[in-house]
């Protein structure tokens, strides 16, 4: 099982060479770099500057906010520069934030993003070969790449193009064209994947002939962990005001649909908007919070874990603590998790 790290959006780039030396420290596979309050480019050339084994992947780059041709340039660089280290994760953002924060058009997200994935393999086989350039999409075009702007094939293979979402067409446009795919914390309970992910990146490769049966899975679950009981409640209570504000989301409700829990959705939903925050956090329950997220020590955790996600996904995702005072025990909790079965997607099908 692949064991992934966040690294926290705010980290300034002063402080992402030691941060990410002990991410490496503590034996994960691979960090994952947001799209936040920083150039996710800019961290990810310093991630894979100051480590020497760890994978540093996108998660996610806002894709809209771009040309695809911009896109390819910053990942073709960033996996020679790695030695095939680095990975492109992208994502569609929702359209408040393409069309206010960003100024950009919005129209048929999954479309757009099915044509932005085409594209980055257009181009890259463009830079790899020399072919002439030519993609005609949905609602892209590119017909122009004179051999001044080539910057020339890679000695490693292209980079791996991942997406994430939520909703059902994107998970079948992962299933379609997508290396990998990265859960939203609101749609990583098992339930979730089994009823909606699974069938829907199966649906997806079946479309388009895959022989190895979809992408890989990696989950972000957001556990609930600490070295200790009373870690673990102090953590909890922590998590509260998080997964409130994700639930208020109408988009991210799908799991508490499922657990009979539509109402509490709606109740956030309701604060939300009244910008009533503090009121929010006191509605995820500890019953409520440890239905939906897993939740335990140190030591309890990879059997929690296992028993959660083992054969369902690739991947896992769990974050160091903040402190690194218990990075021993920390560190052999991932080595737990490394060796829990993971899904092999060409078997399931």
């Amino acid at each position: 099982m692949e064991v992934v790290a966040s690294l926290p959006a705010d980290t300034p780039l002063s402080r992402v060479a030691e941060r990410v030396r002990r991410i490496e420290a503590l034996g994960y596979d691979t960090v994952h770099v947001s799209e936040t309050v920083r150039d996710p480019f800019a961290v990810c050339a310093l991630a894979l500057e100051h480590t020497s084994r760890l994978t540093v992947r996108t998660s996610m780059v806002v894709a809209f906010a771009r040309s695809p041709m911009v896109t390819a340039y910053s990942a073709w660089e960033l996996a020679r520069f790695s030695g095939g280290r680095f990975q492109l994760g992208i994502a569609t953002q929702v359209r408040g934030n393409i069309v206010g924060r960003f100024s950009m058009p919005w129209s048929d997200p999954a479309a757009q993003l099915r044509d932005y994935l085409d594209s980055l393999r257009a181009i890259f086989d463009a830079f790899a070969t020399g072919v002439p350039l030519s993609h005609s999409g949905t609602h892209y075009k590119f017909d122009r790449l004179q051999p001044y702007f080539r910057p020339g094939p890679l000695d490693v293979a292209a980079p791996q193009l991942w997406t994430g979402g939520v909703n059902r067409r994107m998970c079948v446009l992962a299933g379609e064209r997508s290396d990998g795919f990265v859960t939203h914390p609101t749609n990583s309970h098992p339930m979730f994947l089994r009823e909606r992910v699974l069938p829907a990146l199966r649906e997806g490769a079946a479309r388009t002939g895959r022989d190895d049966g979809g992408p890989r899975i990696v989950v972000v679950p957001k556990p609930i962990t600490g070295r200790d009981d009373a870690a673990v409640a102090a953590a909890t209570d922590a998590a509260r005001s998080e997964f409130a504000f994700l639930y208020s989301t109408p988009a991210y409700r799908r799991t508490l649909e499922m657990h009979g829990l539509a109402g509490l959705g709606e109740r956030l939903g309701a604060l939300a908007r009244d910008q009533r925050w503090a009121e929010m956090a006191p509605l995820m329950t500890d019953d409520v919070l440890h239905a939906l997220v897993p939740c335990g020590t140190y030591a309890q955790l990879p059997e929690v874990l296992g028993s959660w996600y083992g054969g369902l996904c690739a991947g896992l995702s769990i974050d160091p603590p903040a402190e690194p005072s218990g990075d021993d025990d920390f560190a052999r909790l991932l080595d737990r998790l490394r060796v829990l079965p993971e899904r092999r997607p060409a078997q399931d099908r």
